[in-house]
């Protein structure tokens, strides 16, 4: 333990020297003061994966119908309070939609960090995504694009939390928000046969994710244009991560498109990042 705790010391006194002192406002909440536990779920994460599709591999799938049923439907409504609490309380410290300091709003920073942290934990949870994913051998749905974008949500997240916990970072969770509450709800209608009829915007949901992707980068980036105090290489590296998932992301959408060409269209939708 010792050991333990020496590594832990090390690696978040680099941290520290790296981005600068932490945000005090959210010292002591829960996973935050130490990288660890973040670093060690997301390696427990990628080793599931991997013994998860060789344990698999000669047994049936698993059905999970009603826990997938619970799941989605308890994604869903998370999701939900995020964006009605992010707007609220966005609304509430009079947050400027070009580009948003860390400590002019006060006691509705706090607010808004309180749902980011929230939104940090969804991260953690939405790993179930893949291991369900697994015992249903849906293995082509467990793509690099799918890994990595759960993979590293969850550690920029508690990046976000301890430097950047309010101010212009609630935009894209806003977005994503809402996003989700399409997607889950149809993941968790879907399962009812006799609701297909009624899931008419399953359509729009590879589209939706990616005009996502195109306004949180447009966001960040006025923030450069008309500074208002936000960290510079934030802002920078939060750009430059979205275009990797826009380009992974297109990259999927056009062979999506060219098989489509060539293959009658199942019912199944795309959702690249569930």
């Amino acid at each position: 333990m010792e050991h333990l705790k020496a590594f832990d010391d090390e690696v978040n006194a680099f941290l520290d020297n790296m981005f600068g002192p932490r945000d005090s406002r959210v010292r002591g909440w829960f996973m935050l003061d130490s990288y660890l536990p973040t670093f060690s779920l997301t390696v427990l994460y990628l080793l599931l994966i991997w013994l998860g599709n060789r344990c698999m591999r000669n047994r049936p799938a698993l059905s999970l119908r009603g826990i997938l049923t619970l799941y989605n439907l308890g994604i869903t409504l998370l999701s939900a309070y995020m964006l009605a609490e992010l707007i609220l309380s966005s609304w509430e410290g009079g947050y400027n939609l070009q580009c948003q300091d860390l400590t002019s709003a006060g006691e509705a920073d706090i607010r808004v960090a309180r749902v980011l942290w929230w939104y940090y934990f969804s991260k953690l949870i939405e790993f179930l995504d893949t291991i369900f994913f697994v015992l249903r051998k849906k293995t082509s749905q467990v793509t690099f694009l799918h890994v990595y974008h759960h993979a590293s949500m969850f550690n920029i997240w508690w990046c976000v939390l301890n430097w950047i916990p309010c101010g212009q970072s609630f935009f894209g969770p806003t977005l994503n928000s809402f996003i989700h509450i399409l997607m889950y709800s149809y993941y968790g209608l879907s399962v009812f046969p006799s609701m297909h009829k009624y899931l008419w915007w399953k359509k729009y949901l590879t589209q939706a994710q990616l005009v996502q992707f195109l306004l949180t980068i447009t966001h960040t980036m006025s923030a450069v244009v008309r500074p208002c105090g936000f960290p510079l290489g934030c802002l920078i590296f939060q750009s430059s991560y979205m275009m990797t998932l826009v380009i992974l992301f297109l990259n999927f959408y056009i062979q999506e498109g060219c098989a489509k060409t060539y293959i009658k269209p199942k019912s199944q939708v795309p959702v690249l990042l569930k």
